[in-house]
């Protein structure tokens, strides 16, 4: 039985070049990078190297860089690092509701703490208004974290602007670009964004590693105490194998955005067609303006999520109904629940299908060949 993988949102395969890259590195670069031996110098090396690699992806300094253990570390690091080290400028956060876990139980941690949050709602669309934002700003606010592109439906949030709109205000702006980093093209200075998250495996690179850009004149308090690795603010002997790996994966990455963007966005013009040519009623979830290209969340009338997915898992496909995060729960969707309601039927008959490495026409035609045959048996 063929398998197809379409769920690259929750995890990529690594590409061979980055393996390739982190064995060379475990069998002959074994040395500690903050000794001054020449073992130790030529893992500094490497470090520094994918360090540069990185900064210049998304235009920013060398020492802008932190390495992390993944996505969620960096989230955490930037908001409750940035709130914490600025408390004495105010209390008041905001968000919206359809965040990644990793910021939102962050904010409900610091909320624990005394500080205040707003979660910002969204359209129906997963976009969130630029004006409810301004009337949420206050005088207090010291960080606004909003994602770039959301991880269970692909809406692109209007990040240039909200940067605009907190230029002369205090509070900093991070965002989390776990999904649209190695997608779409970013840059720190033009974005306007004072820290952003980025996660290895999602682009193709190690699982427990990541980073988040910090910029220079940023006070962050570190979460972990110890020795004084990046800058003192992350502490713990570098991880120099995965460092590496991410480096050749960003490296990788930043050289094929165009041509993954065009590829992905046709794959889901060709999934729906054949959907619609099979005579499948579906609905789009999400932004057709602005979306991530390789994330399509489809809503299926008269079907449920679980019996879905396991017929289409039976079949040899692998999608998901969102973030892998929340697997194995019962409760929908929080991000269709903010877009729909909680009464909606989206919110108990959508899937993710998302796109990467290794997919081809051939397997997306198939797929949808397959989807079509699971909803007319089970809704016959």
């Amino acid at each position: 039985m063929e398998r197809v993988y379409l769920d690259h949102a929750a995890t990529s395969p690594m590409h061979p070049e980055v393996i390739e890259e982190m064995t060379s590195v475990m069998k002959e670069t074994f040395g500690n990078p903050s000794s001054i031996h020449s073992f130790g110098r030529a893992s500094r090396h490497l470090v520094d190297h994918a360090r540069t690699i990185i900064a210049q992806s998304i235009h920013a300094d060398y020492n802008e860089i932190i390495f992390t253990s993944g996505g969620t570390e960096a989230d955490n690091l930037a908001i409750i690092g940035s709130a914490e080290a600025n408390k004495e400028k105010g209390n008041h956060i905001i968000t919206t509701q359809t965040e990644h876990h990793a910021v939102l139980h962050a904010c409900k941690f610091l909320e624990s703490k005394g500080f205040e949050v707003t979660y910002l709602p969204v359209d129906r669309t997963g976009r969130i208004s630029l004006e409810e934002l301004q009337k949420e700003l206050r005088d207090e606010t010291i960080l606004v974290t909003i994602m770039f592109g959301n991880n269970e439906v692909g809406t692109i949030q209007p990040i240039k602007e909200i940067g605009n709109i907190l230029q002369d205000h205090q509070a900093y702006f991070h965002t989390d670009a776990v999904q649209a980093f190695g997608l779409s093209a970013i840059n720190v200075q033009e974005l306007g964004v004072d820290l952003l998250s980025v996660s290895g495996h999602k682009i193709n690179g190690p699982k427990g590693i990541g980073f988040l850009y910090s910029h220079k004149n940023l006070d962050l308090q570190p979460g972990l105490y110890g020795g004084e690795q990046e800058r003192k603010r992350r502490a713990g002997t570098e991880n120099v194998p995965a460092i590496v790996g991410l480096g050749k994966a960003v490296e990788i990455a930043q050289n094929a955005i165009e041509v993954k963007h065009s590829q992905y966005s046709a794959f889901k013009v060709l999934l729906k067609e054949t959907l619609a040519g099979a005579g499948i009623e579906f609905e789009e979830n999400g932004s057709l303006e602005y979306g991530l290209p390789h994330v399509l969340n489809l809503s299926f009338p008269g079907t449920d999520v679980e019996s879905m997915l396991v017929n289409l898992d039976m079949s040899g496909i692998a999608v998901s109904s969102g973030s892998a995060c929340t697997a194995g729960s019962i409760e929908p969707s929080h991000v269709l629940v903010a877009m729909f309601g909680s009464q909606s039927e989206n919110t108990r008959n959508s899937i993710r299908f998302s796109f990467g490495q290794g997919n081809t026409e051939e397997q997306i035609v198939w797929t949808a060949s397959e989807v079509a045959k699971i909803v007319k048996r089970v809704t016959s």
